[in-house]
């Protein structure tokens, strides 16, 4: 997601540091950065020039120092709320006062991360979609008191980067978590109980209700650790109907984590 966000941000023209701790993930994202650029140019999405334009835009840290110097953050850490509180309030101490800072959050709580700040008014969500270049969507989260002046640049923000934006008022897993985690958690009630194949769910859905994916190849993409994380956040906010389903949890335990480790519900 972090890389998916510096190619967006880098493209529309900003200037954009990808900060990661690990000098192995920067350098994956700047391969993948520059493939994905190379398929825009191919597809005819924008010329080569506007591609050397975006690589120039775009440099790679492993200083948090450096990274907390920008006028816009967006955090696209793992999705642990202690994880996510605990950076912002280090880049609370280290970042100019006007900066902004936005999660990349699919569920949590943008007024529990603010409140780790002595910036409350200026943290807000900024949910973005896998693929990032692909998709279109932002989910714009206000917290409790985030204020018009920041929710006003977030949106332009969004744009710029050529991307619709909908504002949601905060509620665990906003809109479109909230949808479809209980879609991909009824997916694996289904598989669990042998009602079809994972190939013919995925299928099913595809054609019949014209998803663009199936909700295994999406869990796949993500990372299954990421569905249940969110899933079990849902199951304690709001109850019930999100409790994991037992065969997520057994792949998860296993390391079935999808795309980034080889093998989720499919093998790659």
């Amino acid at each position: 997601m972090g890389s998916g966000i510096a190619h967006v941000s880098a493209l529309a023209g900003y200037s954009t540091l990808l900060f990661d701790i690990m000098p192995e993930v920067l350098d994956r994202a700047r391969q993948q950065i520059t493939s994905n650029l190379q398929k825009g140019v191919e597809l005819k999405k924008f010329t080569a020039e506007q591609m050397r334009a975006a690589l120039s835009n775009l440099s790679f840290s492993g200083s948090f120092d450096q990274s907390a110097r920008a006028d816009f953050i967006i955090e696209a850490i793992p999705e642990i709320i202690a994880l996510k509180i605990e950076t912002f309030g280090k880049l609370d101490s280290l970042a100019h006062p006007h900066t902004i800072f936005a999660s990349n959050t699919s569920s949590l709580s943008i007024t529990e991360m603010a409140a780790a700040t002595n910036r409350p008014n200026k943290v807000i969500g900024m949910h973005f979609f896998n693929p990032v270049h692909k998709m279109k969507l932002i989910e714009i989260i206000k917290g409790l008191e985030t204020d018009e002046d920041t929710l006003r640049i977030t949106e332009e923000v969004g744009s710029k980067m050529g991307k619709e934006t909908v504002s949601v008022r905060e509620s665990p897993g906003f809109v479109t978590s909230r949808i479809n985690a209980l879609i991909g958690n009824e997916a694996f009630y289904m598989l669990q109980e042998g009602v079809a194949s994972a190939q013919d769910i995925d299928k099913a859905l595809k054609l019949g209700l014209n998803h663009p994916m199936g909700p295994f190849e999406m869990v796949d993409l993500v990372g299954l650790d990421t569905r249940l994380s969110i899933l079990n956040y849902l199951h304690q906010t709001l109850g019930e109907k999100y409790r994991p389903a037992p065969l997520l949890i057994q792949y998860v335990k296993s390391g079935r984590l999808g795309r980034k480790t080889g093998k989720g519900v499919y093998e790659y």
